[in-house]
């Protein structure tokens, strides 16, 4: 499949992407490069942030369409789009480069993860930090906030935990590893993976869907896995291979009833259109009887029994690593649009979903 090529807008591979409520897309890029694109995908605004540290994450405000948050270094910068320039405000709380940002529903609250593991939340409005979540013992890759719960948010890293939080708790919720999953889809033998113990199932990227309830975490041996959250707590519901090599993104990019779609990207070179399925993405019938010893290989079971529903609706021969995946409907039409080490961005359309 040809793309559709973005340039003159950057000198270096661009590594982050974002949308605002208007279809303004913004693009971040080593060096400090940010770039405002229109949807037909002509650069009209750039700039360099101080300092020049890669830009790493971008977000748009979900209230206000012409703010925009960017994490470069240990920094979050906000920035005026109709006045694209200088930053209005830097938040410089975190003490080693951030990964990720993102902005709960209410722009009230603003978390960035960076390589210590921590994640640092901001209060937007009295702009200063209200809660530092430590618990991740390497870098913490990539977190999200749960649409319609605002005070609830979803991290993972290369430590290979995922964990959910609530803001007004220092500790997390809920937490699992990937690595005891992994083992035990191992132990189960479920899945074909041989070599797994050299390649571990280390935590990059994570999307939440619209309900708040299903989130996807792609990690590097190749799998993503499917959670389902329930109260304070979230099981494995599905997984499946996804990449020949680790999974860099994975993106939600819409939901109707019985159907939730997500786009991932991986260091194979690959993005792919998954339809995660009615059987996935709905919660299991209630057991009347449950015997809590054999409750772990029942749930691989079931597992390997939800596994094969998960089919690739579209799988695009990238052939470069995806820095960022962003799914949306440009002028009318669905595309993904992905961040390579190019100094480009590629947009793919996705035709009828």
């Amino acid at each position: 499949m040809m793309a559709s090529k973005w340039d003159s807008g950057h000198a270096n591979p661009v590594l982050s992407l974002g949308i605002s409520m208007e279809r303004v897309i913004a693009s971040g890029a080593e060096s400090g490069e940010l770039t405002l694109w229109s949807e037909q995908g002509s650069p009209f605004g750039k700039c360099h942030l101080k300092g020049e540290a890669d830009v790493t994450s971008v977000a748009f405000s979900p209230v206000s369409c012409s703010k925009l948050y960017a994490a470069h270094g240990e920094t979050v910068s906000v920035l005026d789009t109709r006045v694209f320039g200088e930053a209005v405000e830097a938040f410089s709380v975190n003490k080693e480069e951030i990964n990720c940002i993102s902005v709960n529903e209410t722009d009230s609250l603003l978390a960035a993860a960076d390589d210590s593991g921590t994640v640092k939340v901001l209060d937007l409005q009295n702009k200063k930090v209200c809660r530092t979540l430590q618990r991740h013992t390497n870098i913490c890759s990539a977190v999200a906030f749960r649409p319609q719960r605002p005070q609830s948010l979803v991290s993972c890293g290369l430590d290979m935990q995922v964990m959910l939080w609530n803001v007004q708790k220092a500790r997390p919720l809920w937490l699992t590893s990937l690595q005891q999953l992994a083992q035990d889809e191992e132990d189960m033998d479920l899945h074909s993976s041989p070599g797994q113990l050299f390649n571990p199932p280390l935590a990059h990227s994570l999307s939440i869907s619209n309900c708040g309830n299903t989130f996807c975490c792609g990690a590097e041996d190749g799998k993503i896995r499917s959670f389902r959250i329930t109260g304070t707590r979230f099981e494995e519901e599905g997984c499946f291979k996804a990449h020949a090599q680790g999974v860099s993104q994975v993106s939600f990019i819409g939901q109707d009833p019985g159907q939730t779609l997500l786009l991932s990207g991986g260091n194979d070179g690959k993005v792919c259109l998954w339809n995660l399925g009615k059987d996935m993405v709905q919660p299991p019938k209630p057991q009347k009887y449950h015997h809590p010893k054999k409750s772990a290989s029942k749930k691989v079971k079931q597992m390997a029994e939800a596994s094969p529903r998960v089919s690739s609706s579209l799988c695009i021969d990238h052939g470069e690593k995806v820095n960022w995946i962003l799914g949306a409907e440009l002028q009318g039409s669905k595309v993904v649009l992905v961040a390579d080490p190019s100094n480009a961005i590629s947009m793919y359309p996705l035709g009828e979903l």
